[in-house]
């Protein structure tokens, strides 16, 4: 059993274990099925790259999004799509920044032509269309295409379409035709023709251009058979092919010389072995003789006399033979600027044999394209950027001070200007790390893209301060140097005063603040005792005690404790007495008053009093009243002497390094830049007595003493630093001619920092220059010739069958070879000679091989020597040889004359001023008048110089030649003054004005006045009033209280003792008042009462009562209370006076308080600040410009308008305004600063009149505020030496020659001269030496063109048609184009008549013109004859045309009526029926024909008679005939049937009549019934009478 329970338990587990194990397996090959799935499922995705971003250049990065996307399309995480085929999200680029904007822009092509689009339908005007165009992004360097994204990044791309008009087509149009031309007389058969021209072409897929000849036989009588008259023509063809003659040419025997002619045609055929010598042979053309009617005839027929050239000697064309190019150079790019600089190389090849006859010109011998690396890494191409060196220091001394004088001896300070060095500098990038490497070697500032920094500014020196201290405080009390020292017993008394304004720029510092006096017994404590109510010792009266309250406080008021007072008796209590009812009443003691001095001497010394008065006067048995002189007490004050203490300091020594501070600053790092460590400063301390000089130090307390020693900063040593010396300037590359002077170059560096605090001086040499080595020297080579051929002519066998040609002589050609050499005679390649050397020499030239009956003469000798007088001539003689000198004719020296006379050249030239003069030119001295000679110093603005005119040389004969002949320098010289400007001058300021309010805030004023006015663009004057001058005004304060009255004390009370036996009652007191002096100065002195406020004086007299015996007695009224700031009238303001004696009888003691309401500005005032206007920025020291500090004043204002002291408003703590001072700044009075004049340039015209050289200069810094504007003129101009022109003129073309033939192939030639001109618009042109003019500009062909003259029976073009006026393409009447165009045209005359279908050929030639019009094309009309008239189109000028106007809208030409209008003035109309003309109307038969023309009354024509003819076949407007003629009445319509209005007016005019009869018949009947007659009624008429209600 056990083992059965074991086998079904591992059953059960192996069962258990296999379907986990199963479901296991199930569930990882599902996993890898998904992830096989997966990545299928899943893809990458990326989004478009974005923009370059990064550093200019390659450095730059562009980056797009990448994310996996499962197929269906939702998002996912990136690690479901594969990692291994992950596209990159970031991509190296090149940035394109700003800067490159100098470097690329898009060009864009000419729109293309405007094709039409949509639906093809009848053109009316124009019809739509799509005009296209390209773009590309280019290099502006070297025009090389780059990639289209760099251009969009700087600029959008200009769009590419763009929608157009294409005009409707539009047919040539060509004028009528012309006369027919005359025939000839005679009785054979002759023609006659007529001709028109194009006046505008076909445009827009027009009709072509129509035949532009007609031709017809001329009527002319029949000649008999065969007495036709002719004539006859000998007709000439074209010359052939130059050929190369045969052997058996030149191997026949041609007589006396075929020796000679055998050999020379053998040379002549071996010379196309030698590859620059030119090959002589020979060419023909037909002769024939043609009859007037275009047929042939026998050639006697039109040879006369002699025979015509049927043959002659020729050059063999040879085209220009060159090598094969030579190999590729290297690419010339040697940095690399990504894709944007392609680099460039070249290839050359050499002439191997140059054109000869009519061949081609040789090509160009070198060639460039543009080229890249290759993929070959290349540094990057270096950068330049604009560096500047450290800003100067500030100079005020730029600006001109308005009084020197006062500025002499005083320090500049205030607004100025400082300037620095701009300079460019190159930057490299290091390839492999990406990275900006500078060079601070300067580089010409061309390469610097960009404006450049300023290189000056404005800028602001402080001005020196002096210090400013407050006025003295009081004495303070003796105190000792030390409280808790209780042994001392020494003290001072000490005064301060603290800084208002902190000196600046200033070596000595503020005065002392503090001074003391010895004083003896000093104490730090003191009891502060305060009184209580005296009370009295028995009963209500008599004597009694105050009980007083006790406070121990230190000398700063300040409450200590009890125990610091010990040392001094405390105060309890103090004896007083309340006076019976029968006791003497006396009043309080007044305030002491103030010191009579402020020190004691042995002279004066200070004190002070106060007093008391009797109230009351005693009864019998009460206490009598004290003397007189006990009513007044005296004190002495301010006992201490007049001699003061002080502690005197020496300037502080310069920061220098300390010993015991070298340590610290070697462990500590100090950041600030313009330090470098911690110093020590010393100074000297005295003890000074006022008035006596220097005491000993025990005479000052300690605790003032001032310090000797303190710490400071130490100044860095700044050593100068120069840039390095610039590159050397290059040297010429192209090569100089062996004596050409010496050339040199340069190099120069920049100070970029000036050395300060004894730091390393900055070096003496600044630029250098040395003289340019290894110039490449221009190699020379020549031209050599070798010996002339022998004279070439025709081949016998060409010419031995003419007529007068049997003998080998006449003209012909000679060739010789030329070969290059150079300097040294070898041979070398003829493009060598050809770019270095002089023009070609000619390979060719014609000869001469005379005749047996020709004149023979030897070579002309040299011409004789000239002398030097003008009026010389030179001479050149030959003579005959052989049988010529036997020979009559040959003698005749006026047809062969043997010596020749030449005027000799005269060496006398004449100069004519030329152009205008130029600028005064100030300091231009001969070298700086010089091209390309920079001006250097100080450049002077006015003063003398000089002006120029340019003058024009001339020879005798009136040629231009150089002017150099007539003048060293080319010009006439002139003195001229430049006004110097003065500037606009200004007094110096006034005094201050006194303040204009004695009390409070005021104002003001200085000013300053004219002097000088400004001219010739001097300072100009700041604006001026009507009295030419300029004011300043500032605020200013017064204290209110700078004088006070002051009040003695009353006088005793005084009765009247006539009327009061008792002394006693009501009486009066008086008391001194007078105005005082309350400034520290004058304090207390007694001033003229004027100076103080009479509002405010003080009562000089009072009522006063002196109480009697026995009376109530009280004291005097206390003050007023205060009124609450916020005056209100039901508040009131009380005061009291107290009971000092009681009454012995009932009688009651006066009122005791009294009371008033509040009353605004009666007895309550309110306060507030009052701010004046800014001032006018005020400048410290002697500033005239910069920064500064305007000012507005604060004063305290009463309600009633009143300005009272600044206490009022402190009481009431009032807010005061925050800003009372402001900084600001004056506009600095700068003048226009120039640079120094360019170098002149160079002449704008190498030859010619009219030419200019410029030098200009530019404004460094512009004027601001007063300062002196700039000048306009910142360019000069002057014209240039007038130098002759040399050019090839050519001449006209001659008529077209035949060579002895009257029809046929001819040649027309022109002459080539050398002139000398100008260059002006009405130069006139002189012939000079050709060697003046160099090369020949034009080829043969170019002198010469073929031409023929027609033959009769021959097709030929007339002459060319004028060119037509400029015309517009317009639609609507308004130009389509903004260029118009001009044609004109050759037409094709042919004869005969019968041949003129095969003759075609004509000719039509178009230009574009400026300045056209736009023309209207219209029908224009005959009138009727005999229902026919003419239409012909017309331009809206007048010119007949044909083509032009539309043809839809042709009027007809024909009319066509039937029956037939043969009635008397009738007409067939447009409508095809018949009309009357004007002045007739149709009376038409039943059958809506005309029946005849009726003639209207009253339109009979005054002038002509209607019976003749001129009035029968007046000319009328037909339209405007036709267009009434159908309001003719017609009852008939064309059938013969009625019309309907006719049905329609016969039913109106039946219902009328009717209607009358209706009416008659009831107008009739009522008058009967009435049987009265009523009064005759006039007839209604209407009538207008000129009245306006109508």
């Amino acid at each position: 059993m056990l083992l059965q329970q074991n086998w079904v338990s591992s059953r059960w587990t192996w069962q258990s274990l296999g379907k986990s194990f199963i479901f296991f397996v199930l569930l990882m090959l599902q996993a890898a099925d998904l992830e096989a799935r997966r990545g299928h499922q899943f893809v990458w995705k990326t989004g478009h790259w974005g923009r370059c971003v990064g550093d200019c250049g390659s450095g730059g990065t562009r980056s797009r999004a990448v994310w996996c996307t499962h197929t269906e399309g939702w998002t996912s995480h990136h690690a479901n799509c594969d990692q291994q085929e992950k596209p990159e999200s970031q991509r190296r680029c090149f940035k394109v920044c700003d800067w490159h904007l100098e470097l690329f822009e898009w060009e864009v092509s000419g729109w293309g032509p405007c094709v039409p689009g949509g639906e093809a339908g009848p053109c009316v005007m124009a019809q739509h269309g799509l005009q296209r165009r390209s773009a590309r992004c280019l290099q502006k360097l070297d025009r090389s295409v780059v990639a289209a994204e760099i251009c969009e990044h700087l600029a959008p791309q200009p769009p590419l379409e763009q929608a157009c008009l294409v005009p409707c087509p539009r047919d040539c149009i060509v004028t009528d035709f012309s006369s027919w031309s005359q025939c000839g007389g005679g009785c054979s058969i002759r023609f006659r023709h007529r001709t028109r021209a194009v006046i505008a072409p076909p445009l827009y897929g027009g009709a072509p251009c129509p035949n532009l000849t007609e031709s017809q036989t001329c009527a002319a009588a029949a000649c008999p058979l065969g007495e036709e008259e002719h004539t006859y023509s000998l007709k000439v063809g074209p010359w052939g092919e130059c050929r190369v003659p045969r052997r058996e040419d030149a191997s026949l025997n041609l007589g006396e010389d075929s020796g000679e002619l055998s050999a020379s045609w053998l040379e002549s055929h071996k010379a196309q072995h030698h590859p620059h010598m030119a090959q002589v042979g020979y060419q023909t053309r037909a002769v024939s003789c043609v009859r007037s009617d275009g047929r042939h005839a026998v050639l006697s027929l039109c040879i006369q006399d002699a025979a015509p050239l049927t043959s002659k000697t020729c050059v063999i064309d040879k085209d220009c033979e060159t090598s094969e190019w030579s190999a590729w150079s290297s690419c010339s790019q040697t940095c690399s600027w990504g894709d944007l600089t392609p680099g460039f190389r070249s290839r050359h090849r050499s002439v191997r044999s140059v054109a000869m006859g009519s061949g081609k010109l040789c090509p160009e011998l070198e060639e460039k394209e543009a080229c890249s690396t290759g993929g070959r890494e290349l540094k990057p191409c270096p950068r330049f950027s604009w560096r500047t060196s450290e800003w100067k220091a500030c100079q005020v001394s730029l600006f001109d001070q308005q009084s020197p004088r006062h500025h002499k001896h005083a320090v500049l300070c205030g607004g100025g200007i400082q300037t620095r060095e701009v300079y460019c500098v190159q930057i490299t990038v290091e390839a492999e790390m990406h990275r900006m490497k500078e060079v601070s070697r300067p580089v010409d500032g061309k390469f610097c893209l960009g404006p450049a920094p300023s290189a000056s500014q404005l800028c602001d020196l402080p001005c020196p301060l002096e210090c400013t201290v407050s006025a003295w405080l009081a004495w303070g009390p003796c105190l000792p140097e030390d409280c808790r020292d209780r042994q001392g017993r020494r003290g001072f008394r000490m005064r301060q005063r603290h800084v208002l304004v902190d000196p600046v720029g200033t070596l000595a510092g503020c005065p002392h603040l503090v001074e003391s006096i010895p004083c003896e017994d000093p104490m730090c404590y003191e009891w502060i005792v305060s009184e209580g109510i005296c009370v009295a010792d028995h009963g209500k009266c008599g004597p009694g005690k105050h009980i007083l309250k006790t406070v121990c406080k230190n000398k700063k008021g300040e409450e200590v404790p009890y125990h610091l007072c010990s040392e001094l008796p405390r105060p309890d209590v103090m004896a007083c007495e309340i006076p019976c009812a029968t006791d003497c009443v006396l009043s309080e003691w007044s305030q002491w008053s103030p010191c009579s001095h402020s020190c004691s001497s042995k002279i004066a010394e200070g004190s002070q009093s106060r007093s008391r008065s009797i109230l009351a006067l005693p009864a019998e048995g009460g206490k009598a009243c004290p003397p007189d002189r006990a009513l007044q007490e005296h004190r002495t004050c301010n006992d201490h002497p007049c001699v003061h203490f002080f502690w005197e300091t020496s300037p502080w020594s310069s920061c220098s390094e300390d010993v015991l501070l070298s340590a610290l600053n070697a462990t500590i790092s100090w950041s600030g830049e313009a330090t470098c460590g911690v110093g020590m400063q010393t100074r000297k301390v005295f003890c000074v007595r006022n008035g006596s000089g220097h005491v000993t130090p025990k005479r000052c307390p300690d605790s003032t003493r001032p310090e000797i020693m303190r710490p400071c900063l130490l100044p860095c040593k700044k050593d100068c630093i120069v840039t390095p010396f610039s590159e050397w300037t290059r040297c010429p590359t192209a090569c100089q001619p062996g004596n050409a002077t010496a050339v040199k170059q340069s190099r120069y560096r920049i100070i970029i920092q000036d050395a300060a605090n004894g730091g390393q001086a900055c070096p003496d040499t600044l630029y250098e220059e040395r003289e340019c080595e290894d110039i490449p020297v221009c190699p020379v080579y020549r031209w050599k010739t070798h010996r002339w051929s022998h004279c070439v002519l025709v081949p016998e066998s060409v010419r031995q069958n003419v007529l007068g040609h049997n003998e080998a002589c006449g003209h012909g050609l000679q060739s010789r070879a030329v070969t290059c050499l150079t300097e040294n005679d070898e041979a070398a390649d003829v493009s060598e000679c050809m770019k270095w050397a002089e023009p070609m020499p000619p390979l060719v030239q014609d000869c001469l091989v005379p005749c047996k009956d020709d004149c023979t003469f030897t070579p002309w000798s040299k011409f004789t020597a000239c002398s030097f007088d003008c009026e010389s001539t030179k001479t050149r003689r030959r003579s005959l040889t052989g049988r010529s000198r036997k020979r009559d004719k040959c003698q005749n020296t006026e047809v062969y004359p043997q010596v020749e006379t030449e005027l000799c050249p005269c060496e006398v030239f004449t100069s004519q001023p030329h152009g205008n003069w130029s600028d005064c030119i100030i300091g231009g001295g001969k070298l700086e008048l010089q091209a390309g000679v920079q001006s250097h110093g100080g450049t002077k603005e006015c003063g003398e110089g000089v002006r120029l005119r340019a003058i024009a040389c001339y020879d005798k004969a009136g040629r231009l030649v150089e002017p150099s002949h007539c003048s060293s320098s080319g010009y006439i010289e002139e003195s001229c003054t430049v006004p110097c400007p003065f500037d606009c001058k200004l007094s110096d300021w006034s005094s201050w004005s006194p303040c204009s309010s004695s009390c409070g805030t005021g104002m003001k004023v200085r000013s300053k006045w004219l002097k000088e006015k400004p001219y010739n663009g001097g300072r100009p004057c700041p604006k001026l009033d009507l009295k030419n001058q300029v004011y300043e005004a500032v605020p200013c304060y017064t204290e209110c209280n700078q004088y006070s009255w002051v009040v003695e004390p009353w006088s005793p009370c005084k009765i009247n003792s006539e009327q009061n036996s008792l002394h006693c009652g009501e009486g009066i007191q008086t008391r001194k008042v007078r105005c005082v002096s309350t400034t520290e100065d004058h304090g207390g002195e007694t001033v003229p009462n004027t100076l103080c406020n009479k509002a405010e004086i003080p009562s000089e007299i009072r009522k006063c009562s002196l109480y009697c015996p026995n009376e109530c007695a009280v004291s005097d009224w206390g003050p007023w209370s205060t009124c609450p700031q916020v005056c209100d009238p039901s508040t009131v303001q009380t005061r009291s006076r107290q009971v000092l004696r009681s009454p012995v009888s009932r009688k009651p003691c006066p009122e005791d308080s009294q009371m008033k309401p509040c009353i605004l500005n009666q007895n309550c005032f309110q306060y507030q600040y009052n701010l004046t206007a800014w001032s006018t920025c005020q400048l410290n020291g002697n500033a005239t410009c910069g920064r500064g500090v305007r000012k507005r004043l604060l004063s305290c204002v009463r309600s009633d308008g009143e300005t009272v002291s600044a206490r009022h408003c402190e009481q009431r703590r009032l807010e005061k305004p925050v800003e009372t001072s402001s900084e600001c700044v004056v506009q600095c009075v700068v003048d226009c600063r120039l640079s120094a004049w360019s170098a002149w340039s160079q002449c704008s015209q190498t030859c010619g009149s009219g030419g200019q050289m410029v030098r200009g200069r530019t404004v460094l810094l512009k004027a601001a505020a007063e300062g002196r504007p700039c000048p306009a003129q910142l360019s000069q101009h002057r014209s240039c030496p007038v130098k002759p022109c040399y050019s090839w003129h050519l001449g006209p073309w001659s008529p077209c020659r035949l060579q002895g033939g009257q029809c046929g192939d001819g040649l027309q030639v022109r002459n080539l001269t050398c002139v000398v001109h100008d260059a002006s618009v009405s130069a006139t042109s002189k012939p000079v030496e050709s060697t003046l003019c160099g090369e020949l500009p034009l080829k043969e062909s170019v002198l010469q063109l073929p031409c023929s003259v027609p033959c009769p029976g021959d097709c030929h073009l007339t002459e060319w048609s004028e060119w037509s006026s400029c015309e517009l393409t317009c639609i609507d009447g308004r130009s389509f184009e903004t260029t118009g165009r001009q044609a004109r045209s050759r037409a094709l005359i042919g004869q005969p008549a019968e041949n003129t279908d095969s003759c075609s050929g004509q000719v039509v030639e178009t230009r574009p013109c400026s300045g056209g019009r736009c023309y209207e094309y219209l029908w224009k009309t005959s009138l009727w004859r005999d229902s026919v008239r003419t239409v012909w189109c017309q331009r809206s000028d007048g010119i007949n045309v044909t083509g032009g106007c539309a043809l839809q809208t042709k009027p007809a030409e024909v009319q066509h009526c039937s029956p037939a209008c043969r009635k008397p003035f009738s007409y067939c109309t447009q409508r095809g029926v018949c009309g009357c003309e004007r002045g007739y109307t149709e009376i038409m038969r039943s059958n809506g024909l005309l029946d005849y023309c009726m003639k209207v009354p009253g339109l009979e024509d005054k002038k002509a008679d209607v019976k003749t003819i001129s009035g029968k076949n007046k000319p009328v407007n037909s339209k405007m005939h036709d267009i009434f003629k159908g309001w003719s009445i017609q009852p008939f319509n064309p059938d013969g049937k009625l019309k309907m209005w006719v049905y329609g007016v016969s039913a109106s005019g039946f219902l009328i009549i009717a209607l009358l009869i209706f009416t008659s018949f009831l107008m009739c009947k009522k008058s009967k019934q009435h049987q009265s007659t009523p009064p005759q009624q006039k007839p209604l008429t209407l009538a207008y009478d000129g009245d306006i209600d109508m």
